[in-house]
C-alpha cells in the first residue's frame, strides 16, 4: 500500500541516484570520503537533471506518442536515435567536472579493480553475444529484439515474431567488432583515468581528459568501425520502422497508452513538490 499511486518508473526514478551509486562502488569500491563526495554528487546531478531536462523528456515523449500511431520511415527513426542521443550527451557532460574531481583521489588499487571489472564484464559480453553455434546466436539477437519491442507495445503475434527474425538475419550487427571497441574504449578509459589519478593535470584539464574521452566512445578513432556503425544505425533504423509499421492499431494505442504514461509520470516528478 506504501507504493499506491507511484508508477515504477517514478519508483525507478527516485531510487536511481542509489542504484548508480552502488553501480560505480562495484567498479571501483569507494572509500569513505569517495562515498561521501560521490553520494553528494549524485545527488546534485539529480536536482540538475529533474530541473533541466525531465520537462524535455516529457515534451519527447508526448511527441513520441503523437507520432506512434501513424506509420514511420526509417528517417524519422533515425531522428529519433539522435534526439536520445542528445539527451544522453547533455546528461553525460553535466557529470564530468565531479567525475574528474572524484577520479583525481582513487587509488592504483582502486584502477586495477576497475580492469579487473572491465574483463569480467568482457566475459558476460561473450556468453551473451558470441555463441559458438550462429543459429543460436541469430536466435537470440531476435529474442532481445522482440522483448524490447513487446516493452513498448505489448505480446507480439508468432508472425511479428518470426519478421523480426527474418529482419535480424540480415542484420549488419557483428558482435565480434562490437566487443573490439568496447576493449579499446576502456582500455583508453583506464589510460585517462590514470592520467587524472598521477596528479599531472589540473581540475579543468582532467575534465577535459574526460570530456575527450566521452567523444571516442560518440565517434571511435578507428575509420572502419565508424563506416560499420553507420551501416548498423542505417539497418537499426530501417528495422525500427519496420517494427512499428507492423504492429496492429491495438498495438500502436498500446505504445501511446506506455507513452503518455511514462509523460505523466515524468511531469510529476519534474514538478516541484
Amino acid at each position: 500500500m506504501a507504493l499506491a499511486g507511484c508508477s515504477a518508473l517514478r519508483l525507478a526514478y527516485t531510487q536511481a541516484g542509489e542504484f548508480a551509486y552502488w553501480w560505480l562502488d562495484g567498479y571501483v569500491d569507494f572509500d569513505g570520503d569517495q562515498t561521501l563526495r560521490t553520494r553528494e554528487a549524485i545527488t546534485r546531478w539529480f536536482a540538475w537533471h529533474r530541473r533541466a531536462e525531465l520537462p524535455d523528456y516529457v515534451s519527447l515523449l508526448d511527441r513520441a506518442a503523437a507520432e506512434a500511431g501513424q506509420d514511420a520511415t526509417p528517417a524519422q527513426a533515425c531522428r529519433w536515435f539522435e534526439e536520445v542521443r542528445q539527451r544522453i550527451d547533455r546528461a553525460v557532460d553535466h557529470a564530468l567536472p565531479d567525475a574528474a574531481a572524484i577520479a583525481a583521489s582513487f587509488s592504483r588499487e582502486q584502477l586495477n579493480r576497475l580492469e579487473r571489472k572491465q574483463a569480467k564484464n568482457n566475459a558476460e559480453f561473450r556468453d551473451d553475444f558470441l555463441q559458438p553455434d550462429p543459429a543460436e546466436r541469430r536466435e537470440e539477437a531476435a529474442d532481445r529484439v522482440v522483448e524490447r519491442a513487446e516493452q513498448l507495445y505489448g505480446q507480439l503475434d508468432r508472425s511479428q515474431r518470426e519478421r523480426i527474425a527474418q529482419a535480424m538475419s540480415a542484420s549488419p550487427f557483428e558482435p565480434e567488432r562490437w566487443l573490439a571497441e568496447r576493449q579499446r574504449r576502456q582500455r583508453h578509459l583506464l589510460l585517462t583515468l590514470r592520467q587524472v589519478q598521477a596528479g599531472v593535470l589540473s581540475r579543468p584539464s582532467a575534465t577535459e581528459a574526460l570530456r575527450n574521452h566521452w567523444q571516442e566512445v560518440k565517434r571511435s578513432p578507428d575509420e572502419a568501425y565508424r563506416r560499420y556503425q553507420q551501416r548498423l544505425e542505417t539497418a537499426n533504423c530501417e528495422l525500427l520502422s519496420k517494427i512499428h509499421n507492423d504492429t496492429t492499431p491495438e498495438q500502436r494505442q498500446e505504445a501511446q497508452r506506455k507513452l503518455r504514461g511514462w509523460a505523466a509520470d515524468l511531469r510529476r516528478l519534474a514538478t516541484p513538490a
